[in-house]
């Protein structure tokens, strides 16, 4: 059944019961599409052309009004996003690339990608971004470009970072992957990089299934992102190479229509995410000593990718495994907020090693991601908090989480 405009394709909260037996499975995303996003792709389906074409185009432009800046460029991923405009910079091989460890989405990869070496820095314990004086003391004479992500919908310090950046004569890459619709001194994340990557997968709240953008208002930096993402329509009947050998990285039109009709309704769906986030925030008053959900002094908005729960140092890394799973056996998904990049093989072979950044591992052990999608009812909120509540006392730490 298609559900009417402003309204959910099922609601969970009609099938969702208490009882182990009967309860439904709780994700721990699930996108917000309603007949406005089921028509814009019936639409390309009947027309003539699927693969990148002019609604693509429209996405593109769209996007880029929506944040005011002058160039949008649509990717399939916000990792491929960064691979292109680390080439567009013509940072490679002997290059160094400053960003951080801790992200759930790993758009950093794109660096090693292009053959760039990435140089990671510690992050704040608050808002889980790069610290820019960690970040000053990492650059070296072969450092070429920082990239900043804003971490689960948090934004970095864009204006030390800006700063930095300046001072050193760096490339500033904004990460906005995990982060539409948050705002930094009333300016939207994607405004504030030379360029900024954007992700629209899932848990995304605009998402299209698959696909991202990378916004710009460098003329130059726009032509070679256009360059190494694909060719343009106008070439791809001629059997002359062009100067530069594109990934073929673009968009669908399939996708992009998916996308177009996720924006504009994306100040709606960014409310509704409010809602939920308020229920949580209710209920996980019952915990004792919890972190709120911080917002830095110079942070308008914050959209978060997910809802996180930072646990105590009472809890091991193990001990938050365990809670997770607890949760999954009561058909509740959840995740690891992050396995920080310099503790994944390709970077430990690297010479990164347990100990190299404090915080971040500090925070990335104990933080957990819980379901946060607008389809949550509140009776599913105050279920995923007291099992939450349950599995803690069960791994030895009382009731108490932080």
């Amino acid at each position: 059944m298609i559900a009417p405009q402003g309204t959910s394709v099922a609601d969970p909260a009609e099938a969702f019961a208490t009882d182990d037996a009967d309860q439904t499975f709780i994700p721990l995303s699930d996108p917000d599409i309603t007949a406005a996003e089921l028509a814009a792709v019936d639409a390309v389906l009947r027309s003539s052309r699927l693969s990148a074409g002019p609604v693509v185009e429209k996405f593109e432009a769209a996007f880029a009004a929506y944040l005011g800046r002058r160039y949008a460029v649509a990717v399939p991923s916000g990792t491929m996003g960064l691979l292109i405009t680390l080439a567009a910079y013509g940072i490679g091989p002997g290059d160094e690339v400053i960003a951080s460890p801790y992200s759930f989405r790993e758009t950093a990869h794109a660096i090693s990608l292009a053959g760039a070496h990435p140089v990671f820095a510690d992050v704040d314990y608050w808002d889980g971004t790069l610290v820019p004086a960690k970040t000053e003391a990492r650059i070296t004479a072969r450092t070429r470009a920082i990239v900043a992500a804003n971490t689960n919908g948090h934004p970095a310090a864009w204006l030390a970072l800006r700063a930095l950046a300046t001072k050193h004569r760096l490339i500033l890459i904004e990460d906005s992957t995990e982060a539409i619709g948050s705002k930094y001194q009333d300016a939207l994340v994607g405004t504030f990089g030379d360029t900024a990557v954007f992700d629209f997968s899932q848990p995304s709240p605009l998402t299209c299934g698959e696909g991202g953008m990378v916004v710009t208002d460098d003329i130059d930096a726009v032509v070679a992102l256009r360059r190494y993402r694909s060719h343009r329509l106008a070439e791809r009947s001629s059997v002359v190479i062009s100067a530069t050998p594109p990934y073929q990285a673009g968009m669908s039109d399939l996708a992009a229509a998916l996308g177009l009709a996720q924006l504009t309704r994306l100040d709606e769906i960014l409310e509704r995410r409010r809602t939920i986030e308020n229920l949580y925030y209710k209920h996980v008053q019952s915990f004792e000593g919890i972190k709120d959900p911080y917002v830095a002094p110079d942070v308008t908005e914050v959209n978060f990718l997910f809802y996180l729960v930072h646990l105590g140092t009472r809890f091991s890394k193990s001990s938050r495994d365990a809670i997770i799973e607890d949760l999954r056996v009561e058909q509740v998904e959840a995740a690891a907020y992050c396995h920080p990049l310099h503790l994944q093989r390709y970077y430990l072979e690297r010479g990164y090693r347990r100990g190299d950044f404090f915080v971040t591992e500090k925070i990335a052990d104990r933080a957990v991601a819980l379901p946060f999608h607008t389809h949550l009812p509140e009776d599913q909120i105050a279920f995923i908090v007291s099992t939450m509540k349950d599995a803690s006392i069960n791994v030895g730490a009382g009731a108490a989480i932080y």
